[in-house]
């Protein structure tokens, strides 16, 4: 499964740098890349019935707003593909600034629902949880590094 989300994950962000791919396409692999984040966050994180009840609302609120992160960075990567061939200085930037503006947005909500979850549960199922996003979100952020070339001179 796990190389089934990165391959979903390569061809999301593949077809958002190919024009001709159809916008409810990339809607389709986003919806199949969420599926199976979260049954691998399910199998992580292994919780029985009253905890899952706890958590999984919780789970459900991160996740919509990660959405929007999400939409932000694949705009971000569309601009990039868009802009790449005829990058410039104030493109650059503005890359940067979203990016990093992005990264910031990420580490904000997953600290905003990892206190959410430790107050509905417990700080170590709060962190378990925090290592799961960190270690899915590192494999996302690899497979879109490996797929993006670097930006010329």
């Amino acid at each position: 499964m796990k190389r089934s989300l990165l391959a979903v994950v390569a061809v999301v962000v593949w077809s958002a740098s190919a024009p001709s791919f159809a916008q409810d396409l990339t809607e389709l692999l986003r919806a199949d890349l969420r599926a199976n984040k979260t049954a691998l966050v399910t199998q992580a994180m292994a919780l029985d019935e009253a905890q899952s009840e706890a958590f999984w609302p919780i789970y459900r609120e991160y996740e919509a707003e990660l959405i929007k992160l999400n939409d932000e960075s694949l705009a971000a990567i569309k601009d990039y593909a868009a802009n790449y061939a005829t990058m410039t200085d104030e493109a650059a930037k503005d890359l940067l600034k979203r990016g990093f503006a992005i990264r910031e947005g990420r580490t904000k909500l997953l600290k905003k629902y990892t206190g959410r979850v430790q107050k509905a549960l417990n700080p170590k199922i709060a962190a378990r949880w925090a290592q799961v996003e960190h270690a899915l979100q590192a494999g996302i952020d690899l497979q879109m590094a490996k797929e993006l070339p670097l930006i010329g001179k």
